[in-house]
């Protein structure tokens, strides 16, 4: 059965996941595609989804700047509901004759919004509003086609609809979570505007993926890049279902892993409809990392040298394709959309080499979300100790050793690493966090032990809550769980004088360091 759909169009703005995330939570099936998107483009998308509306999402760009992202006409005349939002919001207005300027004064954060007419995509919100605002182009005038809906104090035209069409525009945010009535704006765009049923779960996914995989690779071998986390192990069992003895999972031990993770790997596909298979490859990442000391630059040779053991395994197997457990976070933070900025490649995404010995990669999760995957997972009747697990860099501590890689170094933030989880498991503490490691930094300082000079290195603690990793918060653990935490670390590590906690949210931060 195909589901409803609602497109979200991409101009490169830092909250556009969010937009798909808000419109997959109503039970809808979002995507995000390029901004320049074509009328045919869409229609292909008919095949497997009934496309019941579009979002133009925001964008750091001005619209009257030279390289400003532009909407293909064309997919207006189309008698799809469009919603625009921020720069989608001054874009729909500009298109049809208004007037959008550099604003008197800019508005950021924090606005409320006067609602004059809460017809439409602002049914049942109040008169006066809370929501979030992020611009400095403001629209002050729109043809007579539109109507005003909505204005603040320093935004005229802060909403607006289409006399006849069923086309809105919104200056605000309505998919932070700081707008307070943004669900409603999402709800009344999904199911009054557009008329979409809340027929996509995700776990009814799983068959959909299954029947994919099967139409990809058909009757041909595949290899699966299986770490134990949640992301590659959900692909495993689906690529298993899928190909059965043409699937060979390979867990990769390149060294950087935590204390005991390839036992524990191993134990918890015992017996499972898994075929794998571990490759010690530990001497030659560490090889490779000599002397390396930026991130990306890690980040591009572990996933290069990751491509080159799976070409090998896969050689010894007459396997043609590789599956991976990539999902949408990986792929926004390395930067796939044509206006996204890169932040970090993540090692299965820009970190690959561009040539490869295969037919194809194939990734399954490509556009889901963490929590999503869980859910997937469940529902697919994986363990619950693999459900619940913290999600693992690919590159593993490489990327949790600031600077150089060494073992010694290795050998410290491994231990670290599993003291601060012991004491967050000790004090019941886990489910409530997203991830929880430590990162060794290049900073030495003085310490005092034994009544003695001490000269060691810093070991930064980060704990984060988060929904879905696009945005998270620093997590508040109890003093208490810190001070046991720090004391064991600063008696139990070697080299160690001083332990500080990373209270950064993201943003500004990424979760991991490097």
């Amino acid at each position: 059965m195909r589901v409803d759909a609602v497109l979200v169009l991409d101009f490169g703005g830092q909250y556009c996941h969010l937009i798909a995330r808000r419109i997959r939570e109503k039970g809808v099936y979002s995507e995000i595609v390029p901004h320049d998107i074509s009328s045919h483009e869409i229609s292909a998308f008919e095949d497997s989804l009934k496309v019941k509306g579009i979002v133009l999402s925001g964008g750091p760009e001005s619209i009257y700047a030279q390289n400003a992202p532009k909407i293909n006409h064309a997919i207006l005349n189309k008698e799809l509901p469009v919603l625009g939002l921020c720069y989608g919001h001054q874009l729909l207005a500009k298109i049809y004759g208004g007037s959008v300027e550099p604003a008197d004064k800019k508005e950021f954060g924090m606005v409320y919004a006067l609602v004059d007419r809460p017809i439409g995509v602002l049914k049942g919100l109040k008169a006066k509003t809370r929501v979030w605002m992020s611009h400095s182009d403001t629209v002050y005038g729109v043809s007579e086609e539109f109507e005003v809906l909505a204005h603040t104090s320093n935004s005229p035209i802060a909403a607006f609809r289409h006399r006849k069409k069923p086309m809105y525009g919104i200056q605000w945010h309505p998919e932070v979570t700081h707008t307070e009535e943004g669900d409603q704006v999402f709800h009344n765009f999904l199911f009054r505007v557009c008329g979409c049923q809340a027929n996509w779960k995700i776990e009814s996914f799983a068959q959909r993926l299954i029947d994919e995989l099967k139409e990809k690779i058909g009757e041909r071998k595949a290899v699966i890049a299986l770490s134990g986390g949640i992301d590659s192990s959900t692909v495993a069992v689906l690529g298993a279902r899928a190909l059965g003895g043409n699937l060979s999972a390979i867990l990769v031990d390149h060294g950087f892993m935590r204390e005991n993770e390839v036992q524990n790997v191993r134990r918890m596909f015992q017996g499972s409809e898994i075929d794998l298979i571990t490759i010690d490859a530990k001497r030659r990442f560490l090889n490779r990392l000599k002397g390396v000391v930026d991130p990306e630059a890690k980040r591009r040779i572990i996933g290069e040298e990751f491509i080159k053991v799976f070409e090998e395994e896969a050689q010894k197997r007459e396997a043609e394709f590789l599956i991976q457990g990539t999902i949408y976070p990986d792929r926004i933070e390395s930067g796939f959309g044509k206006l996204s900025s890169k932040i970090k490649s993540h090692h299965n995404v820009a970190g690959l080499p561009k040539k490869m010995k295969f037919r194809g990669v194939v990734e399954p999760l490509a556009n889901l979300y963490k929590d999503e995957v869980r859910q997937l997972a469940k529902n697919l009747g994986l363990l619950e100790e693999i459900v619940n697990r913290q999600p693992f860099p690919g590159p593993g501590l490489a990327v949790r050793v600031i600077g150089q890689v060494t073992e010694e170094k290795l050998e410290i933030v491994r231990k670290a690493d599993r003291i601060l989880n012991e004491e967050i498991l000790n004090a019941g503490l886990e489910k409530d966090l997203w991830q929880s490691f430590a990162v060794l930094t290049e900073t030495m300082s003085t310490g005092v032990k034994g009544d003695s000079r001490a000269y060691g290195y810093v070991i930064a603690l980060r704990a984060v809550e988060s929904r879905e990793a696009m945005t998270a918060a620093f997590a508040k653990l109890p003093y208490e769980v810190l001070e046991r935490t720090s004391s064991r670390i600063t008696n139990e590590v070697p080299m160690m004088s001083r332990v500080v906690y990373d209270i950064t949210n993201k943003p500004p931060a990424t979760i991991e360091w490097e």
